[in-house]
């Protein structure tokens, strides 16, 4: 990835231990919500994006843009983009990882127009862990795995206890994420 500003991460980091719980390479994710923006099946408009765990625990992440996500007549909009962008991270830090984490900075770099009708292969990594900031990357290739490169982000994840969604949620959202964790007889956890 060409770096968006500066090098990346910024500062010195320590490798991230991936948690021995972390879905092995092949494996499709799920939804980590139903009514989530990013990756629910319940919101009509939403991206729809869906999420498998590559080699070398990578998360490959496919979005298709549709005429609900445009801007610019016919292009994308660069914040659903950015979006697409923060699920694929999110997705990453907490399947991989395990913990808790909240968005604490994302860098975007558009490098070519994402029509409506295309799809975006997003391919995400972890890159260090630095207390409790958790350094990620990843590109988004245009129509192919191997297409050209349309974007590159960057984010710094900020590890959370629980407390920080039962404080600040919704406490009807947390008992629907609870809800659907027992029907899918799945460990309770806000992401993955």
């Amino acid at each position: 990835m060409s770096p968006v500003s500066g090098p990346w991460p910024p500062t010195p980091v320590e490798p991230p231990e991936i948690h021995p719980k972390a879905p092995a390479p092949g494996t499709e994710l799920g939804t980590h919500f139903a009514e989530c923006f990013g990756c629910g099946d319940e919101v009509d408009d939403g991206l729809h994006l869906r999420s498998a765990i590559g080699e070398g625990y990578t998360v490959h992440s496919k979005f298709t843009v549709t005429a609900a996500h445009q801007g610019a007549p016919g292009l994308a909009h660069g914040g659903l983009l950015a979006c697409a962008f923060d699920e694929a991270l999110g997705s990453t830090v907490g399947n991989l990882l395990h913990r808790p984490a909240v968005t604490g900075k994302l860098e975007t770099d558009f490098r070519r127009p994402v029509p409506v009708g295309s799809t975006l292969y997003i391919e995400a990594r972890l890159d260090g862990v630095a207390g409790r900031k958790i350094y990620v990357s990843a590109d988004g290739h245009l129509d192919a795995v191997d297409g050209p490169v349309a974007v590159n982000a960057r984010a710094v994840f900020i590890a959370v206890g629980f407390d920080h969604f039962s404080t600040h949620g919704d406490p009807q959202a947390l008992e629907k994420l609870a809800e659907q964790h027992r029907r899918n007889k799945r460990e309770w956890d806000i992401n993955p």
